[in-house]
């Protein structure tokens, strides 16, 4: 993740715990791998715990950009 956007591994990080989008996927939107997806998480989430923040699952699961599009796409404006 850019240094330039230190807002990314919170974001990727609540994403990921809402188990909106696998690693994988969070890796191609973002322009990293899974692992650093993984070590954001790894860093973040017990911040947020911390601080009092729970991030509930949700209903919606995406594994490919297409399923994001698709999603989007169904969605009205």
């Amino acid at each position: 993740m850019s240094p330039d956007r230190a807002a990314d591994p919170i974001l990727v990080t609540v994403i990921h715990l809402r188990k909106l989008a696998t690693m994988d996927l969070l890796g191609q939107l973002f322009g990293v791998t899974a692992m650093t997806i993984s070590r954001a998480s790894q860093e973040v989430h017990p911040l947020l715990e911390a601080l009092g923040h729970h991030v509930n699952t949700s209903t919606a699961r995406f594994r490919t950009p297409s399923d994001v599009a698709r999603f989007l796409a169904s969605k009205p404006a």
